[in-house]
């Protein structure tokens, strides 16, 4: 870090929403050139903070100083011409314009006489350090993966002259080697005399390149502290005013037979065909890094992506699965790992999303019942532990951890056999992480065999029965989660020594 002066201090800033206080007399100071870790529970206030600082958001009362002056930042634009620079954790690509019109995009410049030749040439040292160098600029943004986008966001970010940058869970959506890319311009950044905002639900990036912390809870923010003198365990404790001994609950003892078998399936995604067996009670965590064939597989089985081969079979039963509407109806839920776009619809109330796969559970002759929703939203609303009294709010205005137990609970109106989700905690804070985790496990122990794809490494160690992992399209072990360890798990997803299945059990 260069230097220990101040470069912007946040000083009694304080919002609300109604009868909520978001924030109650915040303060926060940032140093040039260092990594601050920002942390709290999906509406412990941090996200408020930097939108109020990002301009999209203006505060009820407080003062806002960069470089020692006290400024106003009443849009993003002023926030930008401030020097500050801020990627949110939605992806705000516009899908019809190429990647370069993307990062160009609000940078001040008249790009209404830019040719698409010159912008190229403008992005591609930006895209080069986020390691999408060999991308053709003029592709149009909407083709690239999730993972992809998000870089170019970040590329976005670096295209700006900006002295405070703000990412908001800039890795959320990327494989292990993207986010290893993330954290070294993240660093170069730092070096470069830059001052980073660094929000993030993946506490061990914080001990890898931030310089302090600054926790928030419940619209309050503490002192921050050198990350050097944190080890995990008071990091969590400082996080949730309590300590977590166990983020993950007990692996069952009652697995049954088997579920569902998955024989020589070959779908886009996967590089030769795939074979296991899913029991019931069991939870399998299938690993690897994004494009690893772990998600390949979810979606196959779920008849999100064709299948080119292969057979799955229930309970001894033969399934014909070309959509995901004849999973459902065979007993088969499937939880997308885009929220935003599969998960929920986010301008739809609460109570419509948790009821919305069980419309004929709660209807006669085509009419919806009012109290049979209410009585059946109520029932998954309670399971998850999502508040009853937000069953009127919007989808799309909970937090992350929220969203994410309505995106799980809808399904089991539909009572499955199957529960297959990819990223089952992405962007959910650690106190959401460990609910889920609960309410999974309890789950599995009803009967249901529950198969789930993580590029998190600790969520597929902690929560699986047994795991598999994927390299390049290929199934190359299947284990006890317990036999396994970090090293090695983290080996078979990064560089495996062979390639060839474990076999199906």
């Amino acid at each position: 870090m260069q230097g220990e002066d101040t470069l912007l201090r946040m000083h009694g800033i304080a919002k609300r929403y109604g009868s909520v206080a978001a924030l109650q007399g915040v303060d926060f100071t940032l140093r040039r050139g260092e990594v601050m870790a920002l942390l709290g529970e999906n509406g412990a206030g941090k996200s408020t903070l930097v939108k109020i600082l990002a301009g999209l958001e203006r505060p009820d009362a407080g003062t806002i100083e960069i470089g020692g002056e006290i400024v106003t930042l009443r849009s993003p634009g002023q926030s930008l011409r401030a020097g500050v620079a801020y990627v949110t954790q939605e992806l705000s690509i516009i899908s019809s314009l190429s990647i370069a019109e993307n990062i160009c995009l609000g940078g001040g410049d008249d790009h209404f006489v830019w040719t698409q030749a010159r912008l190229a040439a403008k992005v591609r040292p930006f895209l080069a350090l986020v390691g999408l160098g060999d991308i053709d600029p003029g592709l149009a943004a909407g083709s690239l993966s999730l993972a992809q986008q998000q870089l170019v966001e970040i590329a976005r970010l670096l295209s700006r002259d900006a002295r405070i940058l703000i990412l908001d869970e800039p890795t959320a959506a990327l494989s292990d080697a993207e986010i290893e890319k993330v954290k070294a311009v993240v660093r170069k950044l730092a070096a470069e005399g830059r001052s980073v905002i660094y929000v993030t639900h993946r506490l061990g990036e914080v001990f890898e390149i931030g310089d302090r912390v600054t926790i928030f809870r419940n619209g309050r923010s503490f002192d921050p502290a050198p990350v050097k003198d944190l080890d995990i365990d008071e990091l969590i404790e400082h996080l949730l005013g309590r300590r977590l001994d166990q983020m993950f609950p007990p692996r069952g003892a009652g697995i049954g037979p088997v579920a569902m078998s998955v024989r020589d399936v070959i779908a886009p995604g996967l590089a030769e065909p795939v074979s296991f067996d899913l029991r019931r009670g069991e939870i399998l965590g299938l690993a690897g890094q994004l494009g690893s064939g772990a998600n390949a597989i979810v979606k196959a089985i779920a008849g999100a992506e064709p299948r080119r081969g292969g057979t799955i079979s229930l309970g001894g039963r033969p399934l014909t699965l070309h959509s995901v509407r004849d999973a459902i109806a065979n007993g088969i839920a499937y939880c997308s790992d885009d929220r935003k776009r599969d998960g929920i619809f986010g301008v739809r109330k609460v109570i419509e999303n948790l009821t919305a796969p069980s419309l004929t559970r709660i209807s006669t002759g085509g009419l919806l019942s009012g109290r049979r929703e209410n009585e059946l939203a109520t029932q998954l609303a309670g399971f998850f532990e999502i508040a009853v009294g937000r069953l009127g709010s919007q989808a799309g205005k909970l937090s992350g951890g929220n969203q994410q137990k309505v995106a799980l609970g809808k399904w089991l109106g539909i009572e499955p056999s199957i529960l297959l989700v990819e990223e089952p905690t992405r962007g959910v804070d650690v106190g959401a992480r460990a609910e889920i985790y609960h309410h999974l496990r309890t789950l599995a122990e009803r009967g249901l065999g529950i198969a789930f794809a993580s590029s998190d490494n600790q969520e597929v160690l902690g929560l699986a029965d047994t795991v598999a992992t994927f390299f390049r399209g290929r199934l190359v072990r299947m284990a006890a989660a317990e036999t396994l360890d970090p090293e090695e798990l983290l080996r078979d997803v990064t560089h495996p020594a062979s390639t060839e299945a474990g076999g199906a059990r």
